[in-house]
């Protein structure tokens, strides 16, 4: 059974990511964690004498939160309403980063859908803050589902590489699972500078070859100075609807997502984007 872990505000984008993650395993028995956190700023214990007015706020923002949850497992049920899957809400006082990873080790979860955007969606902003704190900081997979993107089945899986990782059954056999259950296509890209592949970048391309055997695969080495300029090119002219990359530090994955002003990033994302982490 899997165990995914679905966060939400509220925001319309953070239901277009539930509505994803539902139609995604409609076919598997899963288990959702709906999370909500909330943490009303008045609220602060230290230092201070809490008031009765400080309580009512902290109540409201609870109710607020458990009512919010209330009505999304009401909606999903009646559009869903898949004997398959089990749906569980949390409502918690906690900001969101540390509470994630409490239920991450707690429920021992699977993996992490959420939006890409929160409520404020600030126009031109690639990620919103907590989804690139949840791509840096949690250690199961991630998948960002960008706003307004509705449900497609995984036709063309893209997945860039600079075969620098010692791939792993952990980070690879859920692509794998996810590829098989739609008879997707999984692209390989390796941007190439001009420079052949080391020994252990071969080694881990043969790894690759190994865990792509029984799904539909191709490995593209294309020339780019730019790695965002290659994945943009050829998402567009393969028509790829799924992004996996491996979050490996001191990779290209560093270079492209966690720079300071992430909004500058040359790297336009209107798909559903997988990250698994280089240690799981």
């Amino acid at each position: 059974m899997k165990r995914i872990l679905l966060p939400t505000d509220f925001s319309n984008n953070a239901w277009n990511a539930i509505q994803y993650a539902l139609h995604l395993f409609k076919n598997e028995t899963c288990f959702f964690y709906i999370l909500n956190t909330y943490t009303p700023v008045i609220y602060q214990m230290e230092y201070m004498q809490v008031s009765n007015a400080q309580f009512s706020v902290f109540d409201a923002a609870k109710e607020s939160s458990l009512k919010g949850l209330a009505t999304i497992k009401t909606r999903i049920n009646e559009k869903f309403s898949n004997p398959k899957h089990t749906i569980e809400t949390i409502s918690a006082f906690n900001n969101l980063i540390p509470e994630i990873k409490e239920i991450v080790n707690r429920e021992n979860i699977d993996l992490v859908v959420m939006g890409t955007q929160g409520a404020s969606n600030v126009q031109g902003v690639l990620f919103g803050s907590n989804t690139v704190h949840v791509f840096k900081s949690i250690r199961v997979p991630v998948l960002a589902i960008p706003s307004n993107f509705e449900f497609e089945p995984l036709h063309e899986i893209l997945f860039p590489t600079d075969y620098e990782v010692a791939f792993q059954d952990k980070q690879m056999l859920p692509l794998v699972a996810m590829a098989s259950a739609y008879t997707s296509r999984v692209n390989v890209l390796h941007v190439n500078y001009g420079e052949s592949l080391s020994e252990k970048q071969q080694i881990n391309k043969q790894k690759l070859e190994l865990y792509f055997k029984h799904v539909a695969h191709l490995f593209h080495d294309v020339k780019n100075n730019n790695v965002e300029d290659a994945i943009n090119e050829f998402q567009r002219k393969a028509r790829i609807n799924f992004l996996v990359m491996i979050n490996n530090k001191h990779s290209f994955f560093e270079n492209l997502f966690f720079k300071s002003t992430i909004n500058q990033i040359g790297f336009h994302l209107n798909i559903p984007f997988l990250v698994i982490p280089s240690k799981l």
